[in-house]
């Protein structure tokens, strides 16, 4: 089984990259989608051929990504500290 079959748009331009002739459309269940083969830029259309936008990702919406490990803290001492004074053999 293939997929629905992509055709480029003579003489559209991509809204994302500005490029032109390099959008294709196609339809799935009646609903057109378009996607640039230069970006990647994709959106789906409505049926007056306006963008739908999509919603955009937000921490509410978006899936959530692991938490980075903590790093270990080292405490370094840069200057000599007074109360350490080792005793100087004589």
């Amino acid at each position: 089984m293939s997929g629905p079959v992509k055709r480029f748009i003579a003489g559209a331009v991509c809204p994302a990259c500005q490029t032109v002739d390099t959008m294709k459309m196609w339809n799935e269940d009646g609903v057109p989608h378009r996607e640039c083969a230069s970006c990647g830029y994709g959106d789906t259309l409505d049926e007056r051929g306006n963008s739908i936008p999509k919603e955009l990702p937000t921490r509410v919406n978006a899936p959530k990504q692991p938490k980075p490990a903590t790093a270990q803290v080292k405490v370094a001492q840069f200057f000599p500290n007074p109360k350490l004074k080792k005793d100087k053999p004589d």
